[in-house]
């Protein structure tokens, strides 16, 4: 198949080797799970349940709110002990409500919906229905709900699933080994997924340093003629969905545009299993694939690991660390966020842990920018970064803005390269979270503004009803006979009527 080029990237060192050749491995459920209520982009889940509840595997537990949202599920049977504010995954560190799930011990399954032995004959929604119950969200690090990105065949004219399994990211291997040991269930998944859409071609895209993963998932998708393994350059950030596109079909995203705009969605691997187990067999997400990994991991591996499960058990499992690690991080290096401690779970978009050492980070301080352009030079998104963090810097979001900065992908592939050590990324992130902020401001500040003009012309169109129902009282009192006429007057008493008064 004919590839097209891509503009910028970079070529770090990949350092997967420590954790690629080993199988995956599925970690023993620890003596309790911290499930949050928010795993996904958009309104947090509802609880269903109470302290002291008992739970069976599978159950939901909290349920979707609005649109955007997601159900979350109990991994395994047990007690609920306690719902309260628990550290999240993220490099604020602030806490966020959470389902605290003690185990019993007996994994005992809720009774799942029945399976849909042949979901190619159902019509779209039954799959959106399925996927959207089973709490399944994108996995390869977004975690956008996977049933809202499924919709789209509805809104779009699509021709193309796009099935991610570049991982571009250095260390992590978990879709590696993913493709390469259930390769068939992430096939049915895509295929499951092309029907929702209305899709009638599935592409696979994998990076030509996982030369196994290829050759095993276009062994099994031989017999299948809708779907065809490409592979693509190892080329970060091929991983993006955006020049994941452009480089397998040549179709290049616009600006502030979609790629189903252009007729593809594009999915993670690990969602397409996922789907695959909803669909087939009415099983939630309730569990992911992990690399733990780093230069301070003594026992480097892919683990599956229940939801909700803390990130020092994972690590521990791994057996603990082999030296002090200088940064953890949520996910890969590049694009990943610090973690604030190892007392946080494990959540449906976390693909990898990290534990860096300091020779791994490399962190030199930052000196002044020399106006080399090699970060011009690279960005895959066409931008300057050069002129847009000078402008950030001087608090200029408006001009940052006009340069595009908010069609940066935040790959860090600027930062990566800067011989100054300048944190561009950390600037733009900055700047799209403060843009985000002062349109969202905007926006209640227009639609108050629009609330009250709409309340004025109601108080002035009751004013002027009620002026005019008194003007017409009155036009009707002026015009009443009896109001015109004068009353006769009364005659005078008799000369007996005086007597008898």
């Amino acid at each position: 198949m004919k590839l097209f080029q891509v503009r910028g990237g970079i070529h770090p060192d990949y350092r997967k080797e420590g954790t690629s050749e080993k199988p995956i491995v599925s970690m023993p459920l620890p003596t309790a799970l911290y499930i949050p209520l928010q795993q996904h982009i958009g309104a947090p889940a509802e609880a269903l349940v109470a302290e002291g509840a008992l739970v069976k595997k599978g159950q939901m537990i909290a349920r979707s709110q609005g649109a955007v949202s997601a159900p979350q599920h109990a991994a395994t049977s047990g007690r609920i002990s306690a719902i309260a504010q628990i550290p999240a995954p993220h490099p604020s560190g602030l806490s966020q409500l959470t389902i605290i799930l003690e185990p019993d011990g007996k994994d005992e399954w809720v009774e799942l919906p029945p399976p849909i032995a042949d979901p190619f004959t159902v019509d779209a929604h039954t799959i959106h229905l399925r996927v959207a119950e089973s709490g399944i969200v994108g996995m390869g690090g977004a975690a956008f709900p996977s049933a809202v990105k499924l919709t789209l065949g509805t809104q779009k004219k699509l021709d193309t699933l796009l099935l991610n399994g570049a991982e571009c990211e250095p260390y992590l291997t978990c879709d590696d080994r993913l493709m390469r040991e259930y390769a068939d269930e992430v096939i049915d998944g895509a295929r499951i997924m092309a029907h929702a859409l209305g899709a009638p071609r599935v592409l696979i895209a994998i990076e030509q340093n996982k030369p196994d993963a290829i050759a095993i998932m276009t062994k099994a998708a031989a017999s299948i003629a809708a779907v065809e393994v490409v592979s693509v350059p190892v080329q970060y950030p091929m991983g993006s969905e955006r020049h994941l596109v452009q480089a397998v079909t040549g179709r290049e995203t616009p600006a502030r545009k979609l790629t189903a705009d252009l007729g593809v969605v594009v999915h993670n691997v690990a969602t397409a299993r996922a789907v695959h187990h909803a669909v087939r067999f009415g099983r939630p997400l309730i569990s992911r694939i992990v690399t733990v990994s780093g230069g301070a991991i003594r026992d480097p591996n892919n683990v599956e690991a229940a939801i909700g499960t803390k990130v020092s058990d994972l690590v521990e499992f791994c057996g603990g660390f082999s030296v002090r690690p200088e940064r953890l991080v949520n996910g890969g290096p590049m694009m990943g966020q610090p973690l604030p401690s190892l007392d946080v779970p494990v959540v449906k978009g976390m693909s990898g842990i990290l534990g860096l050492t300091a020779d791994e980070i490399n962190d030199s301080p930052t000196n002044p920018c020399i106006r080399c352009g090699t970060c011009v030079t690279i960005c895959p998104c066409g931008l300057s970064p050069v002129d847009m963090s000078s402008f950030i810097r001087k608090d200029n979001l408006e001009s940052a803005a006009k340069l595009g900065v908010m069609d940066c992908v935040s790959c860090g592939s600027c930062s990566w390269v800067c011989p100054s050590h300048i944190p561009l990324v950390h600037y733009f992130n900055y700047a799209k979270g403060m843009l985000n902020d002062l349109d969202r401001e905007k926006r209640k500040n227009d639609r108050v503004k629009t609330l009250v003009e709409a309340h004025m012309i109601r108080i002035e169109k009751a004013a002027e009803a009620k002026k005019a129902a008194l003007a017409a009282k009155k036009s009707a009192t002026a015009a009443s006979p009896a109001a015109t006429e004068p009353h006769p007057a009364s005659p005078a008493p008799t000369a007996e009527e005086k007597v008898n008064a």
